[in-house]
């Protein structure tokens, strides 16, 4: 049965982390964020130790239940951390080394000998990077049904070609570190999302090179690049799944969007982290000038400022208990789909709102760079927008509530 408490088991991992996000994160924030791109390798490298000492590396951890081992917490592990992590700066968090979505791709559709042989890599003596590249200049949410990026199989190699834009954490996984970045290409055009499938293109693979460093409006420790492929060869058995469109009709696209399945409730997490801090901010300087919060009074006797506060911890507490109940799904394999995409709506809606009414609140205090509310707000509307948007998040919602198809509800 779902517990809504943290376990015992993952508490001691917590505390770690909440060392290393007050300690590490916090007092480089302001930094790293004035400095887009420069690289945080004292933060990178004592957290690749870190998880090292730990066993865990962020979503690449295994998630295995053995005998008298309890119940599977790995997601749920994931959700705490990833939570307190952001909570010290969600820019910082993304360049912590180790699994990210391209592990995360390799899980959910990758052979058992593709997991062990890419995902090896993050328990080396460097640290490394991995990344997803899916979006394309074309086309927007709508993408995946429009994939461009072809793959040709000559021989015991695919012959990919295209270009990718908006892959969060491309540069470290290709130039900064030996790591890998799972392409999405079609080997039937013809076949429409049937005929897409996930390549892994390690670093230093000839064709495939980073062509753009984005600027962005937050996480601006963490790089989103532009990829071109260009005749790039990989191996035949860098394929995830099957290289027949007929035969893997059904499992070819939708067995590796199950990758959302699993990172969705924790992008989720994240925004809860940046929701969480800015709330936190602004009530501690609100009881610096004297303005308390007093629970348990009726509504109508409560300041405005107060009714506010109460309403936005009742937003904040809502949204995790939603991604609680996501990644204990996926611990306990079963479907999430719909969880995770009400948990990824209802976390980007809510850390918009707070950090934005918390800045508001602050007046020119909030809007200056003397705290870290207006960078809290610049952070929090990404996580609206990747992992699939909040629009494209309620049509899958809508999908599974009405058993509609995307022809029927789009």
């Amino acid at each position: 049965m779902i517990s809504f408490e943290m376990p015992e088991s993952i508490r001691k991992t917590t505390v770690l982390m909440e060392t290393i996000a007050e300690n590490m994160m916090r007092p480089v924030a302001r930094y790293f964020d004035e400095h887009e791109h420069e690289i945080p390798w004292d933060y990178i490298n004592f957290m690749h130790e870190a998880m090292k000492q730990m066993g865990v590396s962020s979503i690449a951890a295994k998630n295995v239940k053995k005998k008298k081992e309890g119940p599977r917490l790995g997601n749920q592990r994931q959700a705490f951390m990833l939570e307190i992590l952001s909570w010290g700066d969600s820019g910082l968090f993304l360049c912590t080394p180790g699994g990210g979505l391209g592990a995360a791709a390799v899980q959910a559709a990758g052979s058992p000998e593709q997991k062990e042989r890419f995902l090896s890599c993050h328990t080396g003596e460097k640290p490394t990077f991995d990344a997803m590249a899916l979006t394309e200049p074309h086309a927007g949410s709508a993408m995946p049904a429009e994939v461009r990026t072809t793959a040709v199989r000559d021989g015991d190699q695919w012959v990919l070609n295209g270009e990718k834009i908006f892959v969060t954490a491309g540069h470290k996984a290709l130039v900064d570190s030996d790591g890998f970045v799972v392409i999405w290409a079609t080997i039937d055009p013809s076949a429409g999302r049937a005929g897409v499938r996930p390549f892994v293109v390690e670093a230093g693979t000839p064709g495939c090179s980073v062509t753009k460093l984005e600027h962005k409006l937050g996480i601006r420790a963490s790089d989103t690049v532009s990829i071109l492929l260009q005749d790039c060869r990989v191996p035949f058995e860098n394929l995830m799944g099957s290289p027949e469109v007929v035969k893997d009709k059904k499992k070819g696209f939708k067995g590796a969007m199950a990758t959302f399945d699993a990172t969705r409730p924790l992008v989720a997490a994240m925004a809860v982290g940046v929701a969480r801090a800015a709330l936190e901010s602004v009530k501690q300087m609100l009881e610096e000038r004297g303005v308390e919060v007093q629970y348990g009074l009726p509504r109508n006797r409560l300041t405005n400022i107060e009714r506010e506060i109460i309403d936005m911890e009742t937003m904040l507490r809502s949204t995790w208990l939603l991604v609680l109940k996501s990644v204990w799904m996926l611990d306990e394999r079963k479907p999430n789909t719909i969880e995770a995409s009400m948990a990824k709506v209802r976390a980007g809606d809510v850390v918009v709102k707070i950090t934005q009414r918390a800045t508001e609140l602050m007046g020119p205090v909030g809007y200056s760079r003397e705290h870290l509310l207006e960078k809290w707000f610049r952070d929090a509307k990404i996580n609206d927008l990747y992992e699939g948007t909040g629009q494209i998040n309620r049509l899958i919602v809508a999908r599974r509530i009405l058993d509609y198809t995307r022809h029927e509800l789009s």
